[in-house]
């Protein structure tokens, strides 16, 4: 494993709730957030992994898509946050802190901060 990448189970917990904060910042598209979620730090995400991801969020009634037509291209799907979305990116961004902060005071911390 390349010391840059993040093992895959810590992405698949993680990347619901990175793709709706994302989604949540702006209406976008599945490409834009997949870069958006590269800037970040999470590596590329792949659309056969990206996609569901979507998929789901809508589905669960947490983001809510139209198609568009593309400007000299083929047409997009844009997504945007629903009001139960960003109810529920609140509930579980507190949720993902407080657990994180629990875990990370069970490791060591090998940059001395500890």
């Amino acid at each position: 494993m390349d010391e840059d990448e993040l093992p895959t189970e810590w992405l698949r917990a993680v990347l619901p709730l990175a793709v709706l904060s994302a989604v949540a910042q702006e209406e976008t598209y599945g490409y834009a957030v997949a870069q958006h979620l590269q800037a970040a730090g999470l590596g590329a995400i792949k659309g056969g992994t990206l996609y569901p991801v979507l998929n789901r969020l809508e589905a669960d009634g947490l983001v809510a898509s139209s198609w568009r037509e593309g400007v000299g291209g083929p047409g997009r799907k844009f997504f945007a946050v629903t009001d139960a979305g960003r109810r529920h990116l609140d509930r579980r961004s507190s949720a993902w802190h407080d657990f994180t902060e629990r875990a990370a005071g069970l490791l060591p911390d090998p940059r001395g901060t500890r």
